[in-house]
């Protein structure tokens, strides 16, 4: 298998890069930008995407909006921090990273000869700690492992979606190395097919054993005895353990209580809403019916069709065996308020 390097996203030269995710696994194709625009553009069209990854890039992209401009103006910042703002409502990742650089730029925003290399800098730590939060999240969650395990994962948790290894990935990834994974079942994700493009690429860029399956036949793997473990992301966690990930997760969820299998998630801390009691409070982001209706831009039915297209659904915190932080496995009852 080929296992050539790649990366997510980097900033280099005064320029942020990232790999256009829409045209994967068939093209790898890195974009650069100085532009705090076509980041926020880069979000909303999915070429960036994964709740971690979506708060570096919003963090990178507001430290850019700086960059060679010694005079700005408050209702500029503010402005910028609208915009990158309403690109995507679910994923609490990016209003983390939104406040921790308005927080700077409040400290900071008299010193304006400076002012872009300091937010640049915090940028830079927000994803360097991302990248630690990866390896811790793989480590802990070698104890979810009984056995050497088949696994089930949904959608892409991979470096793909964060500044590290990953959430789910990493712990995948790293019971891999330490010989606690047999074989990785990949949902495709429908209707973008995040799974099918974009995690058994990164599963086998990682050298590891798969299958990849249309997201109905995760019934029949369980029911077969196939699977010893399912594990997922997630893009916000509510105080009581209610989890947002993408559609389809609250399914596996339910299924895996059905047939008594564990059912984890792996996130960082930072997915944490701590202003957010229970799932009921989770904004849904709703997609184009198009992404339904086209297969790779190609109809597939008639466009005057209606399509029902939420990109997220919340798995009550009662069907999660644990959830996998940077700090320890979390299991329930969750109570997250400190």
């Amino acid at each position: 298998m080929n296992k050539k390097d790649y990366f997510s996203i980097k900033f280099e030269d005064g320029k942020l890069i990232f790999l256009d995710q829409t045209k994967l696994p068939l093209k790898e194709i890195y974009i650069e930008t100085d532009s705090y625009e076509r980041v926020a553009e880069a979000i909303e069209k999915l070429e960036v995407r994964g709740a971690p990854l979506i708060g570096i890039a919003a963090a990178y992209a507001v430290a850019l909006a700086f960059k060679n401009k010694p005079e700005f103006p408050e209702m500029s910042f503010q402005k910028v921090y609208d915009r990158i703002k309403r690109t995507r409502p679910t994923a609490v990742n990016l209003f983390s990273a939104l406040n921790e650089m308005k927080s700077i730029f409040e400290k900071s925003k008299t010193d304006k000869d400076n002012l872009y290399r300091i937010l640049l800098d915090k940028a830079i730590e927000f994803h360097n700690n991302d990248i630690k939060m990866c390896a811790n999240i793989g480590h802990n969650g070698l104890s979810v492992f009984k056995k050497k395990s088949k696994v089930l994962t949904h959608c892409n948790t991979g470096k793909l979606a964060t500044g590290g290894d990953g959430t789910a990935f990493s712990v995948i990834k790293t019971g891999f190395e330490n010989g606690l994974v047999e074989f990785v079942y990949v949902d495709e994700t429908r209707p973008l097919l995040q799974g099918a493009r974009l995690t058994s690429f990164e599963l086998e860029k990682s050298g590891i054993p798969f299958a990849l399956q249309t997201d109905s036949m995760a019934a029949s793997l369980m029911e077969a005895g196939r699977i010893d473990f399912v594990i997922t992301g997630a893009d916000r966690i509510a105080l009581n353990g209610d989890s947002a990930n993408k559609i389809g997760t609250y399914n596996l969820a339910i299924l895996c209580n059905y047939h008594n299998i564990p059912f984890y998630i792996a996130a960082p801390t930072t997915t944490i809403d701590r202003e957010m009691v229970s799932g009921n409070y989770i904004e849904i982001e709703f997609r184009s019916k198009e992404e339904i209706l086209k297969f790779n831009g190609i109809p597939v039915t008639p466009q005057e069709y209606e399509a029902y297209s939420p990109a997220f659904d919340v798995t009550p915190a009662h069907l999660i065996t644990g959830i996998i932080t940077e700090e320890k496995v979390y299991t329930s009852p969750y109570n997250f308020i400190k």
